[in-house]
């Protein structure tokens, strides 16, 4: 039989029909929907006399537009509102779960669905919103859909898709001082730029890979739409068994057995072929920071902002218009800079481990004077475990509050927007122009840059501080 790749094995086992010389028809093990990108969907249904075919593999949560102060009272924002009501009356309508305002288990959609055990290995999983790909940490094919094609989910648990190209990325070695899992995909996305990943599928392996906690891994997964591809994913083994064990919706006893017996056949064998493979080595990853408007705009944090000659000649005028939007000069030093806002929290950072690694660096220092800082759980449960192992006293006594849970600061979608012309440090996702609110101004960087950056109100090396 002829070697697959991890990718193909799941791939091949959804495929409902292939259209000749067309796309393929995928069947869907979960679908998760959230206020933004469903209201239009479930109109479209009505419009067509259409029943959702299975309200049992759809799970429903608000995320996007919810404040993160106040959620017992109603929400203040008009549409959002009506957004977070549409999704209550189309989850009861329909029979789906749903993890509203108020519910232990609401939450950030790529945060509830791996801590409830929602997510596991060799699983197809969508969603209406890109970040989908974070799932794909467990060994799992997840990517986001649009709206027309979270209808097309709804109404028949399956979605017309063309296989993409499959890409594989291997980094070996150990990882220096103060560097992260954020910190080895903006190293990445910084070597192949924010397009360098159109068409493809991609696989994240090596040793540094695999050493990675399953939080960590979940960042890597989470940021690999931002290299322009479809998706992201990691061969599942004990780390991720070890995560999924015990969880809300996890098989238990001989179920558990046969599920684990399964997911040791997914992984890449031996002899299969990418489209196309890179190579990196863990130690000349330092930590990262972005000076631009795009996720592939990013250096090591004691390197300098290239200068005008080290970029192609066809895009100097763009990556001007960008330093000029940021604010910079090409060839400077990125240290020292002052910044207005830290923000820790999104589906990228916004996990207990990326809360402890916050707190361990701000413990028995204090916030800066100048700093606004939002610390914004992922979810409830977050929320309570960092309560629970005393995460919240450490960030009081360092001048902190921990928010309630929510999107937040990532997408400007709700209260918490970035002032024009300042600078936010981001544990998030994304830094195009205007992304954490009109003219503000993003820079992506790790949990613990961010806290760096949080106390000593600059832009600081995280190492210095360790």
């Amino acid at each position: 039989m002829k070697p697959k790749t991890l990718f193909d094995k799941i791939w091949d086992s959804h495929v409902v029909h292939s259209v000749e010389n067309g796309p393929d028809v995928l069947y869907i093990d979960q679908h998760m929907i959230h206020e933004v990108t469903s209201p239009q969907a479930f109109e479209g249904l009505r419009k067509r006399g259409l029943k959702v075919f299975r309200p049992e593999r759809t799970l429903a949560t608000a995320d996007h537009n919810i404040p993160t102060k106040d959620q017992d009272k109603p929400i203040r924002d008009e549409l959002s509102r009506l957004q977070v009501q549409k999704l209550e009356e189309n989850c009861k309508e329909n029979n789906i779960t749903l993890y509203g305002l108020g519910h232990p288990y609401n939450g950030i959609v790529h945060v509830i669905g791996p801590e409830l055990g929602i997510t596991k290995p060799g699983m197809t999983i969508v969603c209406g919103d890109s970040h989908t790909s974070t799932h794909g940490a467990f060994g799992s094919i997840a990517f986001g859909i649009g709206t027309s094609e979270v209808e097309m989910v709804l109404a028949s648990q399956c979605i017309l898709q063309p296989k993409p190209k499959k890409m594989r990325i291997n980094i070996d070695g150990d990882l220096g001082k103060g560097v992260t899992s954020k910190d080895i995909i903006l190293y990445i996305i910084s070597k192949i730029s924010a397009s360098g990943g159109t068409g493809y599928f991609i696989e994240f392996a090596g040793s540094a890979i695999r050493n990675l906690s399953m939080e960590a891994r979940m960042t890597i997964c989470n940021m690999s739409i931002e290299m322009g591809a479809r998706g992201g994913l990691i061969a599942p083994d004990e780390t991720t068994f070890e995560y999924v064990k015990g969880r809300e919706f996890t098989p238990e006893g001989e179920e558990w057995d046969k599920a684990v017996e399964y997911w040791k056949t997914l992984k890449t064998d031996e002899g299969a072929e990418f489209d196309k493979e890179l190579n990196y080595d863990a130690a000349d990853i330092k930590p990262m920071i972005t000076y631009g408007t795009n996720p592939g705009m990013g250096i090591g944090i004691t390197e300098k902002i290239p200068a005008l000659d080290e970029i192609d000649e066809n895009a100097r005028k763009t990556y001007q218009k960008a330093l000029d939007y940021m604010g910079f000069k090409p060839g400077e030093s990125m240290l020292g800079k002052p910044v207005d806002y830290v923000f820790l929290g999104s589906c990228t950072n916004g996990r207990i481990e990326d809360l402890r690694a916050f707190a361990s660096l701000v413990k028995g220092r204090k916030k800066a004077d100048n700093i606004t800082a939002w610390i914004v759980p992922g979810s409830r449960q977050v929320e309570k475990q960092a309560r629970e192992e005393g995460l919240v006293e450490i960030l009081e006594e360092a001048g902190f509050e921990l928010r309630q849970p929510g999107c937040s600061a990532c997408l400007a979608m709700n209260d918490d927007k970035i002032p024009a012309g300042k600078y936010s440090v981001s544990t998030s996702n994304r830094n195009f122009e205007g992304r954490q609110g009109p003219g503000s101004r993003t820079l992506l960087a790790s949990p613990l840059t961010a806290a760096a950056a949080a106390v000593t109100g600059v832009i600081t090396n995280p190492a210095d501080l360790l």
